[in-house]
């Protein structure tokens, strides 16, 4: 790795992971002019344990960063078909002005470097292989104007002597266990659900399904004649002659501390139907697991100079898991309030300014994610799950209206019914 300038060491901004949250941020930073230094520890292409899935509303942030969605590689999708209790229920996404009818599938280990090239390409400077070591603070304000860094080698193994890099401001886009964050004393609130996700991948036959499936009940068996595992199960199809399968589970359910995620997944496809392919002899690569930090379990999303960004801040969905939008929407409000703060001299002014990304996402977010963890809290309790599985899924009219509460979509105005309902309830539901 070459030694860096002092001036290539300094920038407005530091963005510190290119994951999809880092590289969403940085891209909107640099479009705006802003020297941006985005920092991450691994080397493109590299894989990220996800379902692959995304939803209307992280598809909205793709096309707003100007993603070609029609080039190859992209899966689009109609919705979601749902299976339970011996029930098989197709949602199709719904129709809203504010997010497109389709979703996508991308593997990450493509979809995070097209969104850091992406960035690249419109200024921010992006160094990989350099993992972030810690803050740097201002001994006499305690604010943090930059990082230290390490190189890292092929291994992933940090060398070589430790760099400063300065800016203004900092923003953590470093996953669940956020380095800086914790740094900082932000540690992981033990109030919050905390899922983890299992997945694989398999040749199939059902590479091009059209809808994104969920399992609501998983069996090592014939349904009802066996046992029902933890957790709730997906099949994803990439359209490249694989699918993303995998399962999550809350720690608001019992087995969380004690169940063997890879063996429930085995036991699970160990009893799909033998044509689709999801045995070991298909399974490409290996099983792998990640922890699902949701709800806004670690606060506040800003602090001394640095805002957080993404699973950083907990930002991931209780409802279903999901995570990739609202890193990207949570990068995206972030740069704007960077862009804002730094046309501001140092001082009150500007910080003021910071100050309201944290409020902006209370706002935005924070009665709904309050509706998810009381949704995540029933869902734990298997005796609930059965009877809502039972007597949900016959039931389209609800059914519709879950899907639009599960991956909140609706239209702020002029919705239907179930939009203002959800909308009112994610109003009034407390922020915390």
């Amino acid at each position: 790795m070459s030694r860096t300038t002092a001036d290539e060491r300094q920038a407005d901004v530091i963005v510190v992971g290119a994951g999809p949250a880092g590289s969403t941020t940085a891209f909107h930073l640099a479009s705006t002019g802003a020297d941006v230094l985005l920092l991450e520890k691994a080397a493109f292409p590299r894989d990220k344990v996800c379902g692959d899935g995304l939803t209307p509303r992280a598809v909205k942030q793709l096309v707003g960063l100007g993603i070609d969605l029609d080039a190859p590689g992209w899966t689009r999708n109609n919705g979601l078909r749902i299976v339970g209790a011996g029930h098989r229920l197709e949602l199709p996404w719904p129709e809203l002005a504010s997010f497109p009818p389709y979703g996508m599938v991308r593997t990450r280990m493509d979809f995070d470097e097209i969104l850091a090239r992406h960035a690249e390409k419109a200024g921010a400077r992006l160094m990989e292989r350099t993992a972030v070591t810690g803050p740097v603070l201002d001994e006499r304000t305690g604010r943090v104007v930059g990082v230290t860094a390490k190189p890292v080698d092929d291994q992933g193994r940090k060398l070589g002597d430790e760099t400063t890099y300065s800016a203004p401001v900092v923003i953590a886009c470093d996953g669940v266990s956020s380095r800086l964050a914790t740094s900082l004393g932000l540690e992981r609130r033990e109030n919050r659900p905390m899922g983890v996700a299992v997945r694989a991948y398999y040749e199939t036959p059902r590479h091009d399904d059209e809808w994104m499936e969920s399992w609501l009940e998983l069996w090592d068996g014939t349904p009802g004649q066996s046992n029902l595992l933890p957790g709730y199960g997906w099949i994803f199809g990439v359209g490249d002659g694989t699918a993303n399968v995998g399962l999550g589970i809350l720690n608001t359910s019992k087995a969380f501390q004690t169940v063997d995620y890879k063996d429930v997944l085995r036991r699970w496809l160990a009893h799909t139907p033998e044509e689709w392919g999801f045995r070991e002899e298909n399974r490409v690569g290996r099983i792998a697991s990640a922890a699902l930090p949701m709800g806004f379990n670690r606060k506040p999303h800003y602090t001394r100079g640095m805002l957080l960004v993404g699973d950083s801040g907990g930002m991931v969905n209780p409802f279903n898991g999901e995570g990739i939008d609202y890193a990207m929407e949570s990068g995206h409000l972030a740069a704007e309030t960077v862009v804002q703060a730094l046309a501001l001299p140092d001082g009150a002014a500007r910080e003021r300014v910071l100050q309201g990304y944290a409020a902006t996402l209370d706002d935005r977010y924070g009665g709904y994610f309050t509706l998810g963890r009381v949704f995540a809290k029933m869902i734990g309790n298997p005796t609930f799950m059965k009877q809502a599985t039972r007597y949900g899924l016959p039931r389209h009219t609800l059914m519709k209206f879950m899907l639009k509460l599960m991956a909140n979509l609706t239209d702020p105005r002029d919705g239907d019914v179930s939009d203002r309902l959800i909308n009112a309830l994610s109003k009034v539901a407390p922020a915390a």
